[in-house]
C-alpha cells in the first residue's frame, strides 16, 4: 500500500505561498513594506518573492508608515490589488489617518464607486521579551472601526486560504499574523507553527469560525496562541471528565456569531480567552453576543482570560504572569464547570 505523504508548511512558508500564488495569477498583485524585498520580511512572509518577481512588484519602502500604506490606497483606488507590510501593529499610531480615515472609509464615502482591494497585514502577538511597544495584538482596535475585514488565522493551513481569499476581496482586508506561528529559527518551534497545507490554490472564508473540537460541558472561544491553548486546556480537562468544545475565532470583523451561539446553546458555559487587552476587548464582544443573543441558556456567568489592563512587560516572568496560556484556561474551565 502506497503511503500518502502530508506536505507540512510553517506559517511564514504558507503565507509566502499564498502571495506567490496571487501574484502569478494576477499581475496587480504586489508587495511593499519595510524589509519586504530581498530580505523576505523579518518574520519571512515574503520570503523568495523578491527572487521570483523582482523590485517592481515586491518593494522595500522608506521606514514611513504613513508613506507606503498610502501609496497602497491610492494604487488599490485605481485598480491594483496591494499587500502593504506593516511590521509590527504596534505602529499603527504613526499611521492610523491613512488606516481609518482613508482605507476603512473611501470605499463608503465614495458610495461604492471606488473599491479598494487592499490587504494590509501585520504581526502581532507577545511572548518573545518584546517589551510594550513590539508585543500587541491590537485585535479589538481594528475590529471596533468598521470599513475593513479583520482577520486572525491560527493555523498555516488558514493563513495560505485566508490570504488568498483577502487577496482577491474587494474591500480593504487587515490580516493578521501571530508570530508565534510563523515558525522562525529564532522562536520557540511549537507544534502550532507547522501544519498541513496544500500545494495548490485554495481559499478560506474570512468570516466564519471554526469549530477545532467538539464538547459538550464547556466553550472555549480563542484565536491563534489562545486557540493552541484552548486545545492543550481541552486535552487536560478530558482527562478530568471534562468535554470543551474548542472554537477557532478567525475572523474578528464580520464576527461569526451563530458558531458561538449554537456551541453555547449546546454546552451552556463559556470561556472566552483573548491575547489582547481585557477590557473593551474581544472577550467583551464575544461575551455581550451570548449576553443579547443566548443569556438564558447559560448555566454560569461567561468568564473572561485577556491581558490585564497595562503595557505589555518586558520582562520574561511579567510578561507570562499578563499573558494568557493553557494552565490559565483549564483552571478557569475547570471551575466553570465544577462550580457554575
Amino acid at each position: 500500500m502506497e503511503t500518502v505523504k502530508t506536505r507540512m508548511l510553517t506559517g511564514n512558508k504558507a503565507m509566502a505561498e499564498a502571495i506567490a500564488i496571487e501574484m502569478e495569477r494576477d499581475p496587480n498583485v504586489f508587495v511593499l513594506g519595510e524589509d519586504v524585498g530581498a530580505y523576505g520580511g523579518i518574520f519571512g512572509s515574503t520570503q523568495g518573492l523578491f527572487d521570483k518577481f523582482g523590485a517592481d512588484r515586491v518593494m522595500d519602502t522608506p521606514i514611513s508608515e504613513t508613506a507606503f500604506i498610502g501609496a497602497a490606497i491610492g494604487a488599490a483606488a485605481e485598480g491594483m490589488r496591494p499587500i502593504a507590510e506593516l511590521m509590527f501593529v504596534d505602529f499603527f499610531g504613526v499611521c492610523m489617518d491613512q488606516i481609518y480615515n482613508q482605507m476603512a472609509k473611501i470605499p463608503y464615502m465614495s458610495g461604492g464607486n471606488v473599491k479598494l482591494p487592499m490587504v494590509l497585514m501585520t504581526a502581532v502577538g507577545g511572548g518573545y521579551n518584546d517589551a510594550a511597544q513590539h508585543s500587541q495584538t491590537l485585535y479589538a482596535t481594528f475590529a471596533h472601526l468598521p470599513g475593513m475585514k479583520v482577520v486572525a488565522p491560527s493555523t498555516p493551513y488558514d493563513l495560505k486560504g485566508m490570504m488568498i481569499s483577502a487577496i482577491r476581496d474587494d474591500s480593504p482586508v487587515v490580516f493578521m499574523f501571530h508570530k508565534t506561528i510563523q515558525g522562525l529559527g529564532w522562536m520557540d518551534q511549537l507544534d502550532a507553527s507547522l501544519s498541513h497545507v496544500p500545494e495548490e490554490a485554495y481559499t478560506v472564508p474570512l468570516n466564519k469560525a471554526n469549530v477545532v473540537r467538539e464538547g459538550r460541558d464547556v466553550t472555549i472561544v480563542g484565536l491563534q496562541m489562545t486557540m493552541h491553548y484552548a486545545l492543550q486546556a481541552a486535552e487536560k480537562l478530558s482527562k478530568e471528565g471534562i468535554e470543551a468544545e474548542v472554537i477557532d475565532l478567525r475572523s474578528l470583523a464580520p464576527i461569526d456569531k451563530e458558531t458561538i451561539l449554537t456551541s453555547v446553546r449546546k454546552t451552556h458555559r463559556l470561556v472566552v480567552a483573548d491575547e489582547d487587552y481585557l477590557s473593551y476587548g474581544v472577550t467583551a464582544e464575544v461575551s455581550a453576543i451570548i449576553a443579547e443573543e443566548a443569556l438564558y441558556d447559560l448555566e454560569a456567568p461567561v468568564k473572561r482570560i485577556a491581558v490585564p489592563d497595562v503595557p505589555i512587560p518586558y520582562s520574561r516572568p511579567l510578561e507570562q504572569f499578563v499573558l494568557p496560556s493553557a494552565e490559565k484556561i483549564f483552571k478557569e474551565a475547570k471551575k466553570l464547570v465544577n462550580e457554575g
